[in-house]
């Protein structure tokens, strides 16, 4: 929301049976991302969990007159996406055993890559709406963002970027479960002109520390794009926004 990161605490799970080396390891991983993006570790709370749990509660600060909403869309806006999509779907696709080496290293870069650099860019342009791409998938929260917004969405299928692998294990069934509940979620909410069933499930994938969508005139969504490239940050247009027709999301 154009905020920066002041301090975070971590929130941890582990079974105490295991070697808790492998905790110190998760919560070393946290700390560096944090570090990474400006902010302190100031404490937190472990318990004994069976089953391993880690997140970090996130305190941050941002300008009151400066603040990105996901529902200030405009008709003749274009939507940039931050990084590619698929993390649910391949991340069940290594639960089944069935990925490739390299798609997990591609996958785990994606995640571990912060907003923040992204962010930093686009704070130098008018931004309308914008919203991160987490477990309610691309759709799922670009019909926030037009519901929101009160206008249509036009997500174009062609744009997107996938993480490798992705379409191939979609086409296989290989579909978090996840996805199922935000395609239900959403029935009658969205039309499907592409009338393929895989391009619906990827849309709607449930992604892990997935990108941003902003939301920005077309001259300015053209200069951010290539700021955002020039500085090595993944970057596409992926839609466009239009009146409200009825519909909140069309998937060409």
């Amino acid at each position: 929301m154009g905020g920066d990161v002041l301090l975070a605490l971590n929130i941890a799970c582990f079974p105490a049976c295991k070697d808790i080396n492998i905790l110190g390891d998760i919560l070393k991983g946290g700390a560096d991302k944090v570090i990474e993006a400006k902010g302190i570790i100031a404490g937190g709370h472990t318990i004994d969990d069976n089953e391993p749990k880690y997140g970090l509660s996130v305190i941050g600060y941002v300008n009151p007159n400066n603040i990105w909403v996901n529902s200030n869309a405009k008709a003749g806006d274009m939507l940039i996406l931050t990084k590619p999509i698929g993390t649910g779907i391949i991340n069940t696709a290594i639960k089944g055993d069935v990925v490739e080496e390299k798609q997990i290293e591609e996958a785990v870069k994606t995640m571990s890559t912060l907003n923040m650099y992204a962010a930093n860019i686009a704070k130098k342009y008018k931004i309308n709406s914008c919203t991160d791409i987490t477990g309610f998938g691309l759709a799922g929260h670009l019909y926030e963002m037009a519901k929101g917004s009160n206008v249509t969405i036009h997500i174009q299928w062609d744009s997107i970027k996938l993480l490798d692998g992705v379409e191939e294990f979609a086409k296989m069934g290989i579909i978090p479960a996840g996805c199922y509940r935000n395609k239900d979620y959403l029935k009658g909410k969205y039309i499907n002109l592409k009338n393929s069933e895989f391009i619906e499930d990827i849309v709607f994938d449930p992604q892990t520390s997935g990108g941003l969508v902003f939301s920005l005139e077309s001259n300015e969504a053209i200069e951010l794009l290539s700021d955002l490239e020039k500085n090595n940050v993944q970057a596409f247009i992926v839609g466009y926004v239009t009146d409200f027709d009825g519909t909140y999301i069309y998937i060409e």
